[in-house]
């Protein structure tokens, strides 16, 4: 949890040094590419989120929106409605790692190819 906290806290004159770490810094966690993933085709509820993603619980999904919110990566919405509604949306910041992501896919897809021919 002290991670978490240090993520959210960092000032771009905390970050380090090295730009791949402070990449890393930002997205390292599974859950925070399972959501930059399920977010670069739109906004989407906290509900759409948790199914899409799978067996992430909520405590732990909230904790991941929250620090991808406070990094600038997107944004919250939340509408004063019973129940509340609330909507997440990468930001400008957050839809620039769509090439990343985009990358990571690729590089699965022949990694489970070269896998798969060798069996």
């Amino acid at each position: 949890m002290e991670d978490n906290k240090k993520i959210a806290d960092t000032s771009s004159g905390d970050l380090p040094a090295c730009p791949v770490e402070t990449t890393l810094t930002l997205i390292s966690d599974k859950w925070k590419v399972l959501i930059l993933r399920d977010l670069i085709p739109g906004t989407k509820r906290f509900g759409e989120l948790k199914k899409s993603i799978g067996s992430v619980s909520q405590k732990v999904l909230t904790s991941q929106l929250r620090q991808m919110e406070a990094s600038g990566l997107l944004s919250r919405k939340v509408y004063a409605e019973v129940p509340p509604r609330v909507e997440y949306t990468l930001t400008e910041l957050g839809y620039s790692l769509k090439p990343i992501l985009d990358a990571m896919w690729d590089w699965g897809e022949k990694y489970k190819k070269a896998q798969s021919s060798n069996e």
